[in-house]
């Protein structure tokens, strides 16, 4: 597969602000491809679309590659002279030149249209019911007629001319091999009027000029990679090979965009994902290493890469299933809190409890096993405000059903005392839960009808961490044990008021 010239991969994506999760799973089969047969991943900035460039994205870019390891052998932070520049607003002069090649060998015209009659052409395949194309008014323009327009400095744009006739074929290492009817390809722009070459154009001039060997792109760019063929043989160049990866979807099996939801890659890092976990997750849209392990690296990534295990199918975006990945990964990493990004998120959504540090580090193992993942940690973060606040609850939530108030009263007077008398080390949840299962035995109380008030006195909550677990973060706390204390106090007065009424 890989014959004698080395492997080239390219990652090209447009500077328009965000890394969309597709163009981050894009670079990384590009990388692993370069990677698996020892040859180069280059990565060249398409900013032939001007407007909707985004200032700084260029170095967003570099710098979420580098941080997830896809590290470029080439590009603009790293050019070649053989192949530089690598920005293609850079390189208009070559394209200008190969143009003008195409147009001499009748490969390709210029086109006068003006924008009105392009819209009104539009209008009336939309009435048709006609699927959107150019219908060649300019395509048999005498030479005459052609330099009369130039000389006139009439604005225009150079099209690809398309055979009429025929069919174009290519073999795709996923999809295998597909043919084109030319009748239905369309005669596309390949030079805008402002001189900018469009997508289809520029990338098979600097595929070939960098001496690319493979190209891996979406699914949505089978059906134009025909005029990039056309393109090819026109120019008398070899072709690339041609490696396309299926769709990513969403929930509902449409292609995943903005509304499907966070399509960044920048959002799932501040949300708390771990690098490792997405890096891992996106290899496996589309990929089946056909083993039960999941969780690779992105060393094992390279080593158990395999062209012959892309699948065609639509691979769905399932954030239960990065959840899932990032846990094994906290699991694998036991990461310390300020390497942690969850962890730094878990403190800006405590911003209103300033000066909690220390006691988020002792509950954040807690909430680690309380949630799903990064996806649900702003809401589960709710039911561990009792850590940083004192609660406010209905005084019958301290009843264990029908625990008569006096009891409850009595139950909580005699833990207090118990837990007033233990020594800071006796405040590990393990030994805790021991001690104070023994005591609730030895003074004949039940274990609901004791542990039950407890917990509630301790987080307001009918939902929370057990007792003991509480009880050792308090305990270890900055304000120690005497907050738990003082909350039993509140509860047991609280079962007084119930006992007069």
């Amino acid at each position: 597969m890989t014959g004698q010239k080395k492997i080239r991969t390219r990652f090209a994506p447009s500077p328009t602000g965000y890394l969309h999760i597709g163009s981050l799973r894009t670079a990384l089969f590009d990388y692993l491809f370069a990677r698996k047969y020892g040859g180069d991943f280059v990565l060249r900035i398409e900013d032939t679309d001007r407007q909707r460039l985004v200032p700084g994205a260029v170095e967003n870019l570099i710098k979420i590659l580098q941080e997830f390891g896809l590290k470029p052998d080439e590009g603009p932070h790293k050019p070649d002279p053989k192949y530089a520049p690598y920005v293609q607003s850079e390189r208009l002069p070559l394209y200008n030149k190969y143009a003008k090649t195409l147009v001499e060998r009748q490969m390709a015209y210029y086109c006068f249209c003006a924008t009105e009659r392009l819209e009104n052409l539009r209008k009336q395949q939309e009435a048709q019911k006609q699927p959107p194309h150019y219908d060649g008014f300019c395509r048999d323009l005498s030479a005459t007629d052609v330099q009369a327009k130039l000389a006139q400095n009439a604005e225009y744009v150079i099209r690809q001319r398309i055979p009429k006739t025929g069919v174009t074929e290519y073999d795709d290492l996923v999809y295998g091999h597909l043919q084109f009817k030319n009748e239905l390809l369309d005669d596309s722009i390949l030079v805008k009027s402002d001189g900018y070459p469009v997508y289809n154009f520029a990338n098979v001039v600097d595929d070939h000029l960098m001496e690319i060997t493979h190209v891996i792109r979406g699914e949505e760019f089978l059906s134009s990679t025909p005029k990039h063929v056309l393109l090819y043989k026109a120019f008398g160049w070899t072709q690339p090979v041609f490696f396309h990866l299926p769709l990513i979807l969403d929930e509902k099996r449409q292609k995943l965009s903005k509304r499907s939801g966070d399509v960044a890659v920048e959002e799932y890092l501040k949300k708390g994902y771990l690098k490792e976990a997405i890096l891992n997750f996106i290899s496996l849209l589309g990929w089946n290493p056909k083993t039960a392990d999941e969780i690779f690296s992105l060393s094992e990534l390279v080593e158990r890469f395999e062209v012959e295990k892309v699948n065609k199918p639509g691979a769905i975006f399932d954030v239960r299933k990065l959840d899932f990945i990032d846990r094994q990964w906290r699991k694998r990493l036991n990461l310390k809190s300020d390497d942690d990004p969850l962890f730094r998120r878990a403190q800006t959504l405590l911003k209103d409890f300033p000066g909690n540090r220390k006691v988020l580090e002792l509950v954040y193992p807690q909430i680690l096993e309380r949630i799903a993942g990064p996806s649900d940690l702003e809401e589960r973060m709710a039911e561990f405000n009792f850590y940083f606040k004192e609660p406010r609850y209905d005084a019958s939530l301290l009843l264990w059903k029908k625990l008569p108030s006096a009891q409850a009263k009595l139950n909580l007077q005699k833990l207090k005392r118990f837990l007033a008398g233990l020594k800071p080390e006796d405040f590990i949840a393990t030994a805790l839960e021991a001690k104070l299962k023994a005591f609730i035995a030895e003074q004949g109380m039940a274990t609901g009808e004791a542990l039950w008030p407890l917990r509630v006195a301790l987080s307001g909550q009918k939902n929370s961490p057990g007792p003991f677990e509480i009880l050792e973060v308090f305990a270890k706390s900055p304000a120690g044990i005497k907050i738990a204390l003082n909350r039993i106090d509140k509860a047991i007065s609280m079962l007084s008021d119930i006992s007069k009424d």
